[in-house]
C-alpha cells in the first residue's frame, strides 16, 4: 500500500469531524484570499506591478487577483504620492469597497507625503482614509509589499470576525 494512503485521513477512526473555531476558519479564508485594489498614483506604482510578475509572485499569499473595481476587492493598496486633487477620488474607491477592508500604505510619499511638502501635497493618507500596515521606503521595494502583505494577513488572523454577526445593531 502506497505510504500516502497510510498516512492520509482515516474516517473511521476521525468520523468525519474537525473541530476548530468559527472565527479561526473565517479569518483563515479571509487572510489567504486579499483580493488588492491598486491604487497606484506615482512611481511606486511601478514597484507595485513588479509585484505581480513571476520574480516575486504575489500569487504565492493568495492575492494575485488584482480588482479594479472597488466593489471586487478587500485591500487597497494605495502607492506614491497623493495630491489634494485626487484624494477625493482615494476617498471614493475607499468608500464604495465592501466592509471588512484594509488598506496599505506604500512609500513615503502615501505614508507621509514624503519629500513633497508643499500646498498641493496629502501628508498621508492616513489623512482621509485609515491605514492598517506602511510600508516605508522611496522607491519601495517589492519585497517590502510581500512583507506589508504577511503582516497584514497575520493581522487579519487574530482579529474578531464573528463579533459582529452576535452583536444587535
Amino acid at each position: 500500500m502506497d505510504k500516502c494512503i497510510q498516512r492520509g485521513f482515516d474516517a473511521r477512526s476521525e468520523q468525519g469531524f474537525i473541530y476548530t473555531k468559527l472565527d479561526a476558519v473565517i479569518n483563515w479564508v479571509r487572510a489567504n484570499s486579499v483580493w488588492p485594489q491598486p491604487m497606484g498614483l506615482a512611481c511606486c506604482a511601478i514597484e507595485l506591478m513588479g509585484v505581480g510578475g513571476s520574480r516575486f509572485d504575489i500569487g504565492r499569499f493568495g492575492s494575485e487577483v488584482m480588482r479594479f473595481s472597488p466593489r471586487q476587492s478587500d485591500c487597497m493598496i494605495v502607492s506614491g504620492t497623493v495630491t489634494y486633487k485626487m484624494a477625493g477620488a482615494v476617498k471614493r474607491v475607499y468608500d464604495q469597497m465592501p466592509a471588512p477592508k484594509w488598506v496599505i500604505a506604500m512609500g513615503a510619499c502615501a505614508c507621509s507625503g514624503g519629500m513633497f511638502r508643499t500646498y498641493s501635497v496629502l501628508q498621508g493618507v492616513d489623512k482621509i482614509i485609515p491605514v492598517d500596515v506602511y510600508v516605508a521606503g522611496c522607491p519601495t521595494r517589492p519585497e517590502a509589499l510581500l512583507d506589508a502583505l504577511v503582516t497584514l494577513q497575520k493581522k487579519i488572523g487574530s482579529e474578531k470576525s464573528t463579533r459582529a454577526l452576535w452583536t444587535a445593531k
